[in-house]
């Protein structure tokens, strides 16, 4: 008897989703889909507002990486107003969002998709947990604690706040860095870089255990897309590059001239859209973005420790991109640790103190594209303002959004591959939900309410009649 499984909430990620799974009359896999179930609006309900306001409205879309929205707001209404900021605040606004790759990162590794690995994905979900990893490696858990307490005592230090911070404006940055926070950060700097390359090595190792499951799990062959800077990685600035499954070039543009090569589908089973490279066309255009996506299309990192672990993690992929899903956890920690060295090279300039650190804005009507790599991937805002300085078209491409289709592809994949012959259990379907963990999604743009989310999974008949229920949390 045909049966659909409905996975609702997925858990360890940042928003609402569900998955439903299709079998056949032999309990196998059919068909699977990744739902995103809650709409927000944010593009319209920021028409009207003043631009200057953006960079603290739209930073409300998130509370986990609201330092990438704060920024690339800012970046937008510069780019509308004509501004040119000056080097300080450029090197303030990096160094704050350096700290926000780590601190995002390092939830996402150690407390959200990492327990699954570190602990077993066939572990009862309590002990999968950050609880969990207390309980089974209290020193692991410790250092990476510290670690985000780092990073987000530096996103305070220079925005104001630990979360949704307030200095980036059009035209600079509102506040100086002053000379006591920079010599706490400079030494905090190469504490975060120890920590960091603890990090690798425990993805090294999780690579090492899981490695016959790594080569099959959500391998997809799909185009990637992210920033480069004279063919390094870049986190801040640079243009945006897309390569294909083989690793070939396709395009390499200005953030501002998305539009001409990214193209949106719609689906009606998600309010997620479904982006893709135009020039391939769909479904051959589907790319992926974060930390995998931005180590293939990189052709070296600035910084000599990360980019000697970059050349490791090249060589994963024989010569072509690194497909398989997985590897996104090992190439964050790559990435943590070009923003802990990153971020001491900023702090070692001694521009990084400069008090000019804004230039004067006049209002004008115009256009603007701010671009930037947040923890998730490559993110576009893009305004439209009048004389007056009001917003009146707002576009929002989140990292989340472009990496929709992967997410769906992925599911699919590892469904078909895991639940055969009817049999359903935990683990099975936590294998489910570890595959969209590896994107470290953020659907909803909005911070959680306190209180602990279920997950309901349920067996219907081909009649639509319920036939089994299971309820966790």
């Amino acid at each position: 008897m045909a049966q659909t499984i409905t996975i609702e909430p997925v858990t360890k990620i940042e928003g609402h989703a569900k998955v439903t799974i299709h079998l056949d009359d032999s309990g196998n896999v059919a068909d699977a889909r990744f739902h995103v179930t809650e709409f927000r609006g944010f593009e319209k309900f920021c028409e009207g507002r003043m631009l200057w306001d953006m960079p603290v409205i739209t930073e409300r879309a998130c509370g986990i990486c609201p330092v990438s929205h704060h920024l690339a707001s800012a970046k937008a209404c510069d780019a509308v107003l004509g501004a040119e900021i000056p080097p300080a605040a450029h090197k303030l606004r990096e160094l704050m969002h350096l700290c926000q790759i780590i601190n995002s990162h390092a939830l996402h590794f150690f407390f959200l998709a990492g327990p699954d690995l570190l602990i077993g994905p066939d572990a009862d979900p309590i002990q999968r947990s950050v609880m969990g990893l207390l309980e089974a490696d209290p020193e692991l858990a410790k250092k990476a604690i510290r670690l985000r307490q780092i990073a987000q005592t530096g996103i305070e230090r220079i925005g104001g706040r630990k979360i949704h911070p307030v200095t980036a404006i059009p035209g600079g940055m509102s506040r100086p860095l002053s000379h006591e926070d920079r010599f706490v950060m400079l030494q905090e700097a190469d504490e975060a870089i120890e920590l960091c390359k603890l990090a690798i090595d425990t993805a090294k190792r999780l690579n090492e255990t899981y490695v016959d499951i790594i080569r099959t799990f959500a391998a997809l062959d799909t185009c990637y897309v992210g920033l480069v800077k004279d063919g390094a990685l870049e986190l801040y600035d640079g243009d945006v590059r897309v390569v294909d499954p083989n690793g070939q070039k396709l395009a390499e543009f200005n953030g501002a001239d998305y539009l001409k090569y990214i193209g949106e589908r719609v689906e009606d089973w998600s309010y997620l859209k479904f982006p893709f490279f135009k020039g391939l066309g769909w479904p051959d255009g589907v790319y992926r973005v974060n930390g995998l996506a931005r180590l293939n299309v990189a052709d070296r990192i600035s910084t000599p420790l990360a980019n000697e672990e970059h050349k490791i993690f090249k060589q994963l992929g024989n010569g072509r991109p690194v497909r398989e899903s997985l590897y996104f956890h090992y190439a964050r920690t790559i990435e943590m640790l070009y923003a802990a060295e990153r971020m001491k090279e900023l702090l070692e300039d001694d521009e990084i103190v400069s008090r000019e650190v804004r230039v004067p804005v006049a209002r004008r009507a115009g256009e603007g594209v701010g671009v930037l790599e947040a923890p998730r991937g490559t993110l576009f805002h893009h305004y439209w303002a009048d004389d007056m300085g009001k917003v009146t078209r707002v576009n929002l491409i989140v990292a989340t959004v472009q990496n929709n289709p992967a997410m769906d592809m992925s599911v699919k994949q590892v469904a078909k591959q895991f639940i055969r012959g009817g049999e359903v259990r935990e683990g099975l379907l936590n294998r489910v939900e570890m595959a969209i963990r590896c994107y470290d999604p953020c659907l909803s743009c909005a911070t959680h309410a306190v209180g602990q989310m279920p997950l309901v999974l349920q067996l219907f008949s081909t009649n639509g009649d319920l036939v089994q229920e299971f309820r966790r949390g």
